[in-house]
């Protein structure tokens, strides 16, 4: 099976790079499932339900979550009918769910969503969790794991993948909204520590530059916008697993509605 994620989507601009770019994607490069991590892709803050039925509309057939999962109440009736994932990790009481099996072509595919520990709200301990939630999804069949792991620490990330890899098929980072540039296999497992955000490139993390300046000038919490106009970017990983093994995978960048880049993985 061949498996599309894309990263934070923030605001209208990286909702406009999955509608001009995702469906011609999808076609082109034969991917059957695309997840994405859409807490951010309303204004930034959570996703609404009217954001959330535009980005199934488009190409995204999963969605997961993070720290601004629960910006936007109605996200919570959104999940009863939605596949929209919440982390795992969150405790048992929190609605939703943190991880789903889905069919592709007879196959099956596990998908987890994490959150980790460092300046993130309250949740259980990712790498006990995810264990349980690992062996969850093979019970009911996913040969085939995947993992948004919604992290700011680099190091929670890389340590998940050195517990983890020859057991899963994929682990991709999110949450810091920049990409790295470590889109490697190894073990026949794929890592990519940030996967990066699909929305406005020119500013500070998708919002406009002027909040996050006076934040770090001042100390005052500065309240961020997301620009009308900016230079965009969309980015999004691809790759072939069979069985559980991730055989091949690439990034592909677009800028704004032309420039293309692909770049391919490092097999270790």
């Amino acid at each position: 099976m061949r498996i599309g994620f894309i990263g934070d989507v923030v605001g209208k601009p990286g909702r406009d790079m999955i509608n001009s770019h995702l469906k011609r994607l999808k076609n082109e490069f034969c991917i059957d499932i695309v997840i994405a991590n859409t807490e951010n892709a309303s204004h930034g803050f959570g996703v609404s339900a009217k954001n959330a039925a535009e980005l199934f509309k488009n190409g995204i057939d999963v969605m997961s979550g993070g720290n601004h999962t629960w910006d936007r109440g109605e996200i919570v009736e959104c999940m009863k009918t939605m596949p929209i994932l919440r982390p795992y990790n969150l405790p048992d009481i929190v609605p939703g769910r943190g991880s789903m099996v889905c069919d592709i072509n007879g196959a099956k595919l596990g998908v987890i969503n994490l959150m980790g520990h460092f300046t993130m709200p309250i949740c259980d301990n990712p790498f006990l969790k995810v264990q349980e939630a690992v062996k969850s999804l093979k019970e009911q069949g996913a040969e085939a794991v995947f993992i948004d792991f919604h992290a700011e620490s680099t190091s929670e990330k890389t340590a998940l993948f050195a517990m983890l890899k020859g057991e899963i098929s994929a682990i991709v980072g999110t949450h810091t909204h920049i990409g790295t540039d470590d889109l490697t296999i190894d073990n026949g497992t794929l890592f990519l520590c940030d996967i990066g955000l699909t929305g406005c490139r020119d500013g500070v993390i998708g919002v406009d530059k002027e909040a996050p300046i006076k934040r770090f000038l001042t100390g005052l919490n500065y309240p961020f916008e997301i620009p009308k106009q900016c230079k965009k970017i969309f980015q999004m990983v691809v790759f072939d697993v069979d069985g559980r093994v991730c055989m091949d995978a690439f990034k592909i960048k677009i800028y704004d509605e032309n420039e293309r880049e692909i770049t391919k993985a490092r097999h270790e």
